[in-house]
């Protein structure tokens, strides 16, 4: 069996909006029953459009969103298991030198008045890891230097550096704590294209040489498949389908997935032309469409989606996807599905 570092069950995350003096107040479900297993030293991707829930997922894996139902075990390398919903202050201590997370924005997430020796030394310090002062700089020169950082950088301010450089000192920050789960929140989004495969490339690295496990939230699929070993695909606070990338990229299971796939962008005009369009915006988490929630939106809906949400079941060939038609869902690129059969 797998040894799995973080479970989810049944997770979900509520907020209340406001307050009425007649009936129920108004609640927005970010996350609506999402079940995951993240094995331990897998680089797991997790995808959707904006407002699907990802970055809400992520932080309640760190213990900073509030969790209103479910249930989060992360569990260390030395075996000590976390319940993340229900810390207290001793254990939350310990918790945060475990699991990290890399910010999307390298320009607003470093503080322009610290040099970058400190920016990488304030956790240690806040967490009192470190005896002496000397104890400390040498933790971070020796992350420093994992992430490709020269020491002469250390004693500069983030405003001398471009924006990969300064992904690379909140990486450092992450990682000098050695903590064993990672969160990377679109990490890459705000970066250049070629600085962006740099930076993935030393996430991977990382991942190997430290046996790191990342959870890794993207909006594009593209950079998902140059990456992850497992991929989640997330739509209005579920989980549609999940498997391997390159299972995942071929045979889709879920009419989301596969429209996602389809608008990943590409140079082949004929490519563009058959891309499909999802109309419609994503539905509001605070009212969200009766049956399955990705109706409004699919091409496939018939009245079944209407009225029975599906539940995410393994396919034959080992995905999970949570749609009442997986079977005749066609690949990427086509507009036909394989079979009629059962069209209602």
């Amino acid at each position: 069996m797998t040894d799995v570092a973080v479970a989810i069950r049944d997770l979900e995350v509520h907020y209340p909006l406001g307050r009425r003096l007649f009936g129920t107040a108004p609640v927005l479900r970010a996350v609506a029953g999402v079940t995951l297993d993240i094995p331990r030293g897998a680089f797991f991707g997790l995808v959707g459009e904006s407002g699907s829930g990802k970055t809400t997922l992520g932080r309640a894996a760190l213990g900073v969103a509030p969790v209103s139902v479910g249930q989060i075990r992360v569990t260390d390398s030395q075996g000590e298991v976390f319940d993340v919903a229900r810390l207290d202050r001793e254990t939350e201590r310990r918790f945060r030198r475990r699991a990290q997370l890399i910010f999307q924005d390298p320009y607003t997430a470093l503080s322009p008045r610290m040099t970058v020796r400190d920016i990488i030394a304030e956790p240690l310090e806040l967490m009192k890891l470190c005896k002496t002062r000397d104890e400390a700089n040498a933790r971070v020169r020796e992350i420093a230097a994992k992430c490709r950082l020269n020491v002469e950088y250390l004693r500069r301010f983030p405003h001398a550096f471009s924006g990969g450089q300064r992904q690379r000192i909140s990486i450092a920050r992450a990682l000098v704590t050695n903590p064993d789960f990672i969160v990377a929140d679109e990490s890459v989004a705000a970066l250049d294209v070629s600085i962006q495969a740099d930076i993935l490339n030393l996430l991977k690295q990382l991942q190997r040489d430290l046996g790191l496990t990342f959870l890794f939230i993207s909006h594009d699929l593209s950079v998902v498949a140059h990456t992850c070993d497992h991929v989640a695909v997330m739509y209005l606070g579920r989980i549609v389908e999940t498997a391997p990338p390159r299972r995942l990229f071929a045979t889709p299971r879920h009419p989301y997935t596969r429209a996602l796939i389809s608008a990943i962008p590409s140079l082949d005009p004929e490519n563009r032309a058959r891309a499909e369009r999802l109309t419609g915006e994503i539905p509001s988490p605070v009212n969200p469409p009766s049956g399955c929630t990705f109706h409004t939106r699919c091409p496939m809906a018939r009245d079944r989606c209407r009225v029975e949400a599906p539940q995410l079941r393994v396919m034959a060939d080992g995905h999970l996807a949570a749609c009442h038609f997986s079977e005749e869902l066609a690949p990427p690129g086509t507009t036909e599905p394989r079979s009629s059969q059962g069209a209602q």
